[in-house]
């Protein structure tokens, strides 16, 4: 692996396939380069994993399975716990390295690297919470027994645009269930995914536990493994359309799917709200990485009454945010992913503005290595304009008003997404009665930020399938097996 920065945790790493508890090399032909978004520098190289060398890893987790699975929730929980506090021991060089391959701002990696570590803290306790049951059946002819044991092995699919945290709310669960995991990460940034094969080998996890392959050819490597039938589960974090690919091929082997997808999510602004703390919450759940969140605000709705001052207070605080190298202390935006992002945020915008609405602030490219946009407010935005109907994964945010509380409503959940919404109201009352008729898994009520790793995290509707984090995190990872007993 060939490293430009010295800023971080990838100078000892092989670059390499992580599979049986060695570093293996890839035989899917020329290597994967990782590109910096804050300079569109190559900064390191890692090994494309080929079909043969996703199977190789299936072969790795089936023969650790029996041992990982009979290891005691104990043992399981105090090396997750070891984890923990490695990953914490080493936040800032993988803060680091998260800021180069992924760009978002220090700060929000920062802010990762503690939030993905918490999920092996979580877990290392969940691990001794999956009691099972016992109790007599309503004839009292017998005994009603379950057990919760592991679902098997799992392929663990995640995205770029939170490389660690995606990642350790996967592994995390899995691990303290007792399964083991093959995590493919996105080739945008496999560096972190590889820190935590090595950081969850210091901690003991055992050989083959966890395996990482990253490839170029992620279709054909996830299809190979969801169609080998020892493979039992599949976890995905992404796209709702390739989440619906996976769906299809999974059915094939009746593979248990948890699926994490896309979101549109709204942010009303009710007239009984604060509107300072509305700002500040706008601001968080809008430039939170830079927009490129599946929870990020997508739409706002602004009651009529506190229109005009909302929309002056969102630019203003928009127009002045540090644009900026991820790497830099001083950054509060960094740049999109890749030049495709950019071309898709100039997209929506124009058709925005083709359509009646205004920019504010932003509105364009900005004219210098790297790819970045500038933070983005749009005002008077029509509800048929294309920027209101898709996930936008950008610093741009575009505001209409409404009038009454079921016009709001009724706007918010028009959409076949159903991830997160956020509300702000003076009124706790009618705060929770919006919260029920919002079709969405999860609400942040007078708050722009809901993820917690001890909360249950996922959507409704084309957002997803089951839930990570919380106690329900750790089901997705178990079979229920039921034994009627006599004595």
């Amino acid at each position: 692996m060939n490293i430009q920065t010295s800023q971080s945790a990838a100078e000892t790493l092989p670059g390499r396939l992580w599979i049986g508890g060695a570093w293996c090399d890839g035989r899917g032909g020329d290597d994967i380069e990782v590109i910096d978004p804050s300079t569109e520098t190559v900064i390191a190289s890692v090994a494309n994993a080929s079909v043969a060398d996703g199977i190789a890893a299936v072969d790795a987790a089936a023969a650790a399975a029996a041992g990982w699975a009979a290891t005691a929730p104990r043992v399981r929980g105090e090396i997750l716990r070891r984890a923990y506090e490695i990953m914490t021991a080493r936040a800032e060089s993988v803060a680091a390295l998260i800021s180069r391959e992924n760009g978002k701002a220090l700060a929000d990696a920062r802010g990762e690297v503690a939030y993905a570590a918490e999920f092996f803290r979580w877990y290392a306790e969940e691990a001794m919470r999956l009691a099972g049951e016992l109790g007599p059946a309503p004839s009292g002819a017998y005994n009603i027994m379950v057990r919760h044991e592991p679902i098997g092995i799992a392929l663990l699919v995640t995205p770029w645009n939170f490389p660690a945290a995606m990642a350790t709310r996967k592994i995390g669960p899995a691990l303290a269930a007792g399964c083991t995991c093959i995590l493919k990460p996105a080739t945008e940034t496999p560096l972190t995914a590889l820190v935590l094969a090595e950081i969850l080998a210091e901690a003991g996890v055992p050989p083959g536990v966890v395996n990482v392959v990253t490839t170029r050819s992620a279709g054909k490597l996830t299809s190979a493994i969801l169609r080998d039938p020892r493979v039992r589960k599949l976890s995905f974090t992404g796209s709702t359309e390739v989440g619906r690919i996976l769906l299809r091929e999974a059915a094939e082997q009746v593979v248990s799917c948890s699926m994490e997808l896309g979101g549109n999510a709204p942010f009303i602004v009710f007239e009984d709200a604060d509107l300072n703390a509305a700002l500040d919450g706008a601001m968080v759940a809008k430039m939170r990485n830079g927009g490129e969140a599946c929870t990020a605000a997508n739409r706002f709705y602004v009651h009529e009454t506190l229109y005009e001052r909302f929309v002056d207070g969102l630019a203003a605080r928009m127009g002045a945010l540090r644009v900026d190298d991820g790497g830099l202390a001083a950054t509060q935006c960094g740049p999109l992913i890749n030049r495709a992002a950019v071309a898709n945020t100039e997209r929506l915008v124009r058709d925005a503005v083709a359509v009646g609405a205004t920019v504010l602030t932003g509105g364009k490219a900005l004219d210098r290595p790297g790819y970045f946009y500038a933070p983005t407010v749009l005002a008077n935005v029509p509800a048929h304009a294309r920027v209101m109907r898709e996930e936008i994964f950008a610093p741009v945010a575009p505001i209409a008003s409404f009038t009454t509380e079921d016009e709001a409503i009724e706007r918010a959940n028009d959409t076949e997404y159903g991830l997160i919404s956020y509300l702000y109201t003076g009124d706790l009352a009618r705060g929770l009665r919006v919260s029920a008729r919002l079709q969405t898994g999860m609400v942040g009520l007078n708050r722009g930020v809901v993820s917690d790793p001890a909360a249950p995290f996922g959507g409704m509707k084309a957002s997803g399938l089951g839930r990570e984090g919380g106690h329900h995190g750790i089901l997705e990872y178990i079979e229920p097996k039921y034994t009627a007993v006599t004595w």
